[in-house]
């Protein structure tokens, strides 16, 4: 495999080193991944290209000396100094974070059903006592408080059955004993990726709307992307049992959870990979705008932190939305295979470098309201594998990468993600022969095509 150098940019020094220690495992190669040698600023932006020159051991096997130090480390661990002198090199406590982060969202997929002859399909295949345990994570120290749904406001002909909510999450409160090794108690919400048929229709509504989520400052020039804003704040209002929003749904829960445990020391962790990591920040926004992780919400009172781990998420908002996030103090970790499509959109031309392709030297009034930007600190894997094109955008191989980064794990090719990109594929071409006008659809549809003309 030839190695990939990236793009120079005004602001950054991009660093890549050659993929020359290819591992073929099954029948995928993947490029390798390991800690970073240089990283790049642009304005609250740090961008870690991953190479291959590091730690041999997985992540998990982190000293039992190392291990306790998170306890008394955890905040900077959650970003509270955006990841300083934590990422070059890769610190072992903060790699063992993101793992431990990424599994919780893996666990997601894992409990979805898929089985269209089962009665919990598209829903969780298991209680929430005993979620967890039936995923492997028994020993996790966390305990699943509250299931989440999500309704997407998109109404096309294209699939049987009505456009009702679906199992996308969770919210959890790590245990006693799980929290004196943390350090604090963490509450954590998590969101799987996109599945079905409405959810990609609500990725490719690619416009900017005002989020307008605190209804005493609306903050009309704050804009996030209009499919996630739906996925988020959608309802089922018309059914008499219907679902409540899934913002109403977790909102409620935090607030439950922070005054159970107010008087503690108290952190809120939100992950989610690929669309969920836009729920994710959504969520993480949304929280810090209405105060909520602020005692009595008084600005006096120290903040409950706020962590986002995204794991191949795509842009959310505008520069705009990216500015109010940080003065909010909401911290966003980036996880993203430089290869990922995913990580590109929405914005594929006019986003946070635009300014630098202009030379830096026109200030337009539109380019704040109308480009799209990420939010927080960039940790970029760089890994990529012919014969199975789709596993850029896989968590599993994410997080495999992060666990061994001098070593290539395989990849099941009938796995859930190309059954994912067959849904897409069906999806667009059907939105296509019924001339549904959908943003993106072009590039949609190139994106689909490639991965499945090199599938083999």
């Amino acid at each position: 495999m030839a190695s990939r150098a990236l793009p120079p940019s005004l602001n950054l020094k991009h660093v890549t080193f050659p993929l020359n220690n290819e591992v073929q495992i099954q029948s995928h190669s993947f490029g390798q991944v390991c800690l970073p040698k240089k990283t790049g600023f642009c304005s609250s932006r740090h961008t870690v290209i991953a190479n291959n020159s590091a730690v041999t051991a997985p992540a998990m096997a982190v000293s039992t000396r190392t291990g306790s130090r998170l306890s008394h480390f955890w905040r900077e661990v959650q970003g509270s100094n955006n990841w300083e002198s934590l990422v070059e090199p890769l610190h072992p406590l903060l790699r063992q974070e993101i793992i431990r982060y990424g599994e919780f969202v893996a666990a997601c997929y894992k409990a979805f059903d898929l089985d269209s002859n089962s009665k919990r399909y598209l829903n969780c295949k298991y209680g929430k006592r005993s979620m967890l345990k039936e995923v492997g994570m028994e020993n996790s120290g966390y305990q699943v408080t509250k299931y989440i749904y999500a309704t997407p406001d998109v109404n096309i002909p294209i699939q049987n059955g009505a456009s009702c909510g679906r199992w996308i999450g969770y919210v959890a409160i790590s245990s006693d004993q799980e929290t004196k090794r943390l350090g604090r108690r963490d509450v954590l919400v998590t969101f799987r990726g996109t599945v079905t048929n409405h959810e990609w229709v609500a990725n490719f509504m690619s416009s900017l709307t005002p989020a307008r989520l605190d209804p005493h400052h609306e903050r009309p020039e704050v804009k996030v992307e209009s499919g996630f804003l739906s996925l988020y704040t959608s309802d089922e209002a018309d059914s008499k049992f219907g679902l409540a929003s899934c913002r109403e749904q977790i909102l409620s829960e935090v607030s439950r959870l922070l005054n159970k445990h107010k008087g503690e020391d108290i952190s809120i962790t939100v992950a989610g990979h690929s669309m969920g990591s836009a729920l994710a920040l959504l969520l993480a926004y949304d929280i810090a705008e209405l105060g909520l992780n602020k005692a009595g919400n008084s600005i006096s009172v120290a903040q409950v932190p706020i962590t986002v781990f995204s794991f191949g998420g795509p842009r959310v908002g505008n520069s705009s939305f990216k500015q109010r996030c940080e003065e909010l103090g909401i911290k966003v970790l980036r996880i993203v295979n430089v290869n990922d499509p995913i990580t590109k959109l929405p914005g594929v031309f006019f986003n946070e470098n635009f300014r630098v392709f202009l030379g830096g030297r026109l200030e337009l009034p539109w380019i704040t309201c109308s480009c799209y930007a990420h939010v927080g600190v960039e940790l970029v894997l760089d890994f990529f594998n012919v014969q199975n094109p789709s596993c850029v955008h896989d968590l599993e191989t994410y997080i495999s990468l992060l666990k061994w980064p001098k070593r290539c794990l395989g990849v099941q090719k009938e796995g859930l993600n190309f059954e994912l990109l067959n849904r897409a594929r069906v999806l667009i071409f059907s939105a296509q022969n019924l001339n549904i006008n959908l943003p993106w659809k072009d590039a949609a549809i190139n994106m689909v095509n490639m991965v499945q003309s090199q599938r083999t």
